[in-house]
């Protein structure tokens, strides 16, 4: 299984600033030869980030919320991260030739698996990353944001699955600069509660049989370590 290491999943979320500390830590472990490639998967506390294509006035109004707004060096533009949905940083090195977009579509194949195992039929739609629920006559959903960064042939960032979480948040932002889609959620389609420790298991499979396809990831015995 790919190494695993577990922050905010079972108890308080995870600060977004201390995450991406740990990100960069882990990056550069990877990048070094350190350790092996390794899956970051926690919860968050609640957050605005804004990738490098965010414009100011996909922001939310300072005046309607105090979530802070965190810009990020990753690709994108602005979302929500919040209890209730399933953050994924996979740290991995990328085979070569270099191709970013075969990544992004392996991260957008095993989403798609985990919300098919959950009886949900997600799937990708043209010219926009990211996992989708489709809606006849209606704005698609999207199920799961992607945004990632490639510094050293190594990855950072990643994925953000919608688990179980209200999605007002979103009212305040225009999420991935996307003014004609919605966002939903696993337990929205399905009807049920879902909780990210439910989806956590199947995520890990996933990744760990599919990222061996576009990165190098040295066998090792999963590493969870308690949040």
């Amino acid at each position: 299984m790919l190494p695993t290491i577990e922050r905010g999943i079972d108890g308080p979320p995870l600060d977004y600033r201390e995450g991406w500390t740990l990100q960069r830590t882990l990056h550069d472990d990877v990048a070094s030869g350190a350790r092996p490639g390794t899956l970051l998967l926690c919860q968050h506390a609640p957050v605005y980030t804004a990738g490098r294509r965010a414009h100011r006035s996909e922001f939310p109004d300072p005046a309607l919320t105090d979530t802070p707004v965190v810009p990020v060096d990753r690709g994108g533009r602005v979302t929500w991260h919040g209890p209730g949905q399933l953050i994924g940083y996979p740290i991995v090195r990328l085979r070569m030739p270099l191709d970013v977009v075969a990544y992004v579509h392996t991260l957008e194949e095993a989403l798609i698996r985990v919300a098919a195992g959950f009886g949900v039929a997600a799937g990708r739609v043209e010219g926009r990353s990211g996992v989708w629920v489709r809606r006849p006559g209606a704005p698609d959903a999207k199920l799961a944001a992607i945004g990632v960064r490639v510094a050293r042939e190594v990855t950072m960032h990643g994925f953000a699955l919608n688990v179980d979480h209200p999605l007002t948040p979103y009212d305040l932002i225009v999420p991935c600069g996307l003014p004609d889609a919605g966002v939903t959620t696993l337990a929205a389609e399905t009807g049920r509660p879902i909780t990210v420790r439910d989806v956590l298991p199947a995520v890990v499979e996933a990744l760990t049989e599919l990222l061996p396809s576009v990165a190098e990831l040295a066998p090792a015995t999963a590493e969870e370590v308690p949040a």
